[in-house]
């Protein structure tokens, strides 16, 4: 019998509903910003990530939980229509699908605010009911707006089905050793490089040092991911700076996540890790000139074409 060639991603994580303020400039603390304007999308990390590698021609799976209201028919809808298998999202009778409140400015820079709802309640028994599609995935995704104990439950069952795990740990948090020694490429951006580390990313030196630190914590691989810097990539007997693209960025929403939605399907794909950056990176360019989260990435077409280009 043929060996079966597993080549499915699986991301575990939120979906929010995503009310996006567009401004001339973000608001301080305590002031009021007149004449934005005002859309809603679907979003969410996970839901990001899911569409981002859906997009990127991979073959996507999700688990995740979202109330049984209009917002999260809404949100099953766009998975379901990117082709993504959303058959092991939990329905929650007691919490509201997630929402965020999402500003952002003329130059790109966001500021964002989450309200989790059922997020915040996906247990570690959810994750376990997808057991069979653990079974049948090459890559696990993970971020952490749902609880860690879901987050570490996936990392578990990952390991038990020989399923390599992807960690983008955003929102930054402090995270325990055992956790992230089962994870294969952990994706941090500076802010939770340092968060994790303690050592404040501002150049190329501290974020080799950053690498370090986590790969003495027993991550497989690093990728500190550094905007239109590029990213700075750490494994075994490698250190690699990867140049980033130049575009104009009009909005970094989701930028990352669709970053790890592309990372994910390149290394499904077989690419070695620099490889999958570069293509990842790719990605992210062209999400940052587009506007939204989900509604920002691009489709393999346009990532092979700029790919061409550089």
């Amino acid at each position: 019998m043929a060996r079966m060639i597993k080549n499915l991603i699986l991301v575990v994580g939120s979906s929010n509903t995503d009310m996006t303020v567009r401004l001339d400039r973000l608001p301080g603390s305590g002031e009021t910003v007149i004449g934005g304007k005002f859309a809603t999308a679907a979003g969410g990390k996970g839901a990001n990530q899911a569409v981002g590698a859906a997009r990127a021609g991979g073959r996507v799976a999700f688990v995740g939980r979202i109330g049984r209201d209009a917002l999260g028919d809404a949100a099953l809808a766009v998975l379901r229509r990117e082709g993504i298998d959303a058959r092991s999202v939990t329905r929650d009778r007691a919490s509201p699908s997630g929402v965020a409140l999402i500003f952002v400015g003329r130059n790109g820079e966001n500021s964002i605010a989450v309200a989790s709802g059922a997020n915040g309640r996906l247990r570690a028994e959810d994750v376990a009911r997808a057991g069979p599609v653990f079974r049948r995935s090459a890559i696990l995704l993970v971020q952490l707006e749902t609880p860690l104990a879901a987050v570490a439950r996936a990392v578990d069952l990952a390991a038990r089905c020989g399923v390599r795990v992807i960690l983008n740990p955003a929102p930054a948090q402090r995270l325990p050793n055992r956790l992230l020694r089962g994870v294969s490429i952990l994706t941090p951006n500076q802010h939770e490089a340092e968060t994790l580390t303690g050592i404040k990313v501002k150049n190329g030196r501290d974020a080799a040092a950053a690498a370090e630190a986590l790969l003495g914590r027993g991550v497989e691989s690093v990728v500190i991911t550094r905007g239109a810097r590029g990213a700075f990539v750490a494994t075994a007997g490698l250190r690699r700076s990867v140049p980033g693209f130049r575009v104009k960025a009009i909005d970094a929403t989701a930028a990352g996540d669709i970053f790890n939605g592309a990372l994910a399907v390149a290394l499904a794909e077989g690419r070695d890790l620099l490889g999958a950056v570069r293509f990842a990176q790719a990605a992210a360019a062209i999400s940052v000139t587009r506007l939204g989260a989900q509604s920002s990435a691009p489709t393999r077409a346009q990532i092979d074409r700029l790919l061409l280009r550089n």
